[in-house]
């Protein structure tokens, strides 16, 4: 069983994995944790690589004045500024991760890399894509109208394009980059988002997991601005994916750095099979809607109820159940059946 985030002790650190720093985890790289004050994550990890030509950064952060400030400090300790950062291989598209990168790779001419799969979301940010569907219908078609209700009485702000700029580059599948002196394994991981990627470095055996393989907890499936028909099954596969892989020590974006990523794959396929065999037994007792099955689940490693979660997190949930109810239809377990009010879900035979 993994320890709790809200506890855990980083052994690069011998501190919370969240304490600021600059944290050495091997020769050359180094884990720079940037706070998320108003996140319950508490903390993004940005990893350091040292290069003749100078740094390759695992992630940027999110453009907040706290993470500007703690990635500064942070490189300063390393005798580094934000003139030596060459390029941010940043692993998904989500503001913690993607949007200081944007940011300072606009000031300084850094080059930005990001996955393919996440263009939607930045073309959706930046007003260039049609026919999108908003998370308050979403949630409605989901079965949770009153949700809905609340999430279309508290839209985002407007984005800071500044934040948003497209990225320098686009990976697409999986390739190999020379990067600060090494050679990595850019892989392919869809699931967290559809353009989520891993960077492993084999002759170190260290995997940059981002939020694919998260030590203490598991990310959110389902929720993207841009859906998708079966995240769930892409980020199970892209676990197996990952697990076909060596074991790597594990050095990821949000918790303390692990041994092995072949432990925490493994649990998180158990995890994510255990939710999809209490959604059948929620169908099973009658329930239809992902809303319906979502009351049923417990949330949280405290198994907390649906009702005590805010807006924000039961639309999470709501989402994430209805991705466990999209596998099971796509495994032949449940039937599937869509109306202008919403999508249901029945035992399949």
């Amino acid at each position: 069983m993994s320890q709790s985030t809200a506890t855990a002790i980083s052994p690069d650190s011998g501190e919370h994995w969240s304490a600021p720093g600059a944290w050495t985890v091997a020769d050359g790289i180094h884990r720079i944790p940037l706070p998320l004050p108003m996140d319950g994550l508490k903390a993004v990890n940005i990893y350091v690589l040292e290069g003749a030509d100078g740094l390759s950064l695992v992630d940027g952060g999110w453009a907040i004045t706290e993470g500007r400030s703690a990635l500064e400090a942070g490189l300063a300790k390393l005798g580094f500024e934000f003139g030596d950062i060459r390029r941010f291989l940043v692993t998904h598209v989500h503001r913690d991760h993607y949007t200081l990168a944007s940011v300072l790779g606009g000031e300084f001419g850094a080059e930005v890399l990001l996955g393919a799969g996440d263009r939607p979301t930045l073309e959706l940010t930046n007003g260039d894509l049609d026919g999108w569907i908003s998370t308050d219908r979403l949630l409605a078609h989901a079965g949770a109208h009153e949700l809905a209700e609340v999430w279309a009485a508290n839209p985002p702000p407007a984005p800071d394009l500044a934040h948003w700029r497209m990225p320098d580059q686009w990976l697409d599948g999986d390739v190999r980059l020379s990067v600060a002196g090494r050679e990595l394994d850019a892989v392919h991981t869809p699931g967290h988002t559809q353009g989520h990627y891993v960077y492993a470095d084999a002759a170190a055996e260290i995997l940059f997991a981002g939020d694919h393989v998260l030590p203490t907890i598991t990310p959110s499936i389902g929720f993207e601005p841009v859906p998708v028909v079966d995240p769930l099954g892409d980020f199970m596969a892209s676990l197996t994916k990952v697990r076909s892989m060596p074991d790597l020590r594990l050095l990821p974006a949000h918790g303390p750095v692990a041994d092995s990523s072949h432990t925490r794959v493994d649990e998180l396929l158990a995890h994510h099979e255990d939710r999809l065999a209490q959604s059948l037994a929620s169908l099973r007792a009658g329930r239809s809607s992902a809303l319906e099955v979502a009351n049923d689940l417990g949330w949280t490693r405290h198994e907390r109820a649906f009702s005590e979660l805010d807006f924000f997190n039961a639309g999470l949930a709501v989402m994430e159940t209805k991705a466990h109810l999209e596998l099971l239809a796509a495994r032949g377990q449940a039937s599937r059946e869509e109306t202008e009010a919403g999508i249901t879900f029945a035992i399949s035979g």
